[in-house]
C-alpha cells in the first residue's frame, strides 16, 4: 500500500498501534479530555467496552516509548447514497507533547488500513470549525473539504 500523504513524520519512531482494551481506560480518559471531551476513568472504561462490543467500531491507541500518546476511533456504516460502506473517524487525538512528530499521520495511516480491510470505500471525519490547525493537518494528509455538517442536539446525549 502506498503511504501517499501519510508519509513519515519528523523523527518519531513508528508507534505501537493496537486495539484499546480496558487497561487503557486511564489513557483514553486523558486523551479524550485533552480533545475537549471531559471523561473520567469509569466513563472511559464504559466507552471502551461499548466499542469492543460493536464489530462495526474500533478504537486504536498509539504507544510511543511506553506511553500512550494518541488514539483514533472508527465507525463503519452503510452509506445509502453510494450503496457502500464508509468509515468515519469519530475521534483523533495526539497528546500535546507528541504533536508535530508524525504520530497523527501514523494514526491516520492505520485508520485508512483498517477502513480498506473493513471494505470501506472512503474515510471521512468531521472537525469543529474552530480547529483550524487540525483542518490544515487533514488537508496535508490528503483529505478534502466535504459537505457542511449541521447538528441538532437532542437532550443530554
Amino acid at each position: 500500500m502506498s503511504v501517499g500523504h501519510f508519509g513519515p513524520g519528523a523523527g518519531l519512531p513508528d508507534a505501537d498501534l493496537r486495539s484499546a482494551s480496558l487497561i487503557d481506560a486511564d489513557d483514553v480518559a486523558t486523551l479524550l479530555s485533552e480533545l475537549g471531551y471531559p471523561c473520567d476513568l469509569d466513563d472511559a472504561a464504559r466507552r471502551i467496552r461499548a466499542i469492543g462490543d460493536n464489530d462495526r467500531q474500533a478504537l486504536v491507541v498509539a504507544r510511543v516509548g511506553g506511553v500512550v500518546s494518541g488514539l483514533v476511533a472508527l465507525d463503519f456504516m452503510y452509506y445509502l447514497p453510494l450503496d457502500t460502506t464508509t468509515c468515519r473517524i469519530t475521534a483523533l487525538v495526539v497528546t500535546s507533547s507528541a504533536r508535530g512528530q508524525g504520530l497523527g499521520r501514523q494514526l491516520l495511516r492505520e485508520a485508512e488500513r483498517r477502513a480498506r480491510t473493513g471494505g470501506a470505500a472512503r474515510l471521512e471525519l468531521s472537525s469543529g470549525s474552530q480547529r483550524t490547525d487540525a483542518h490544515a493537518f487533514y488537508k496535508a494528509c490528503g483529505f478534502s473539504d466535504g459537505t457542511v455538517r449541521f447538528i441538532k442536539r437532542l437532550g443530554d446525549a
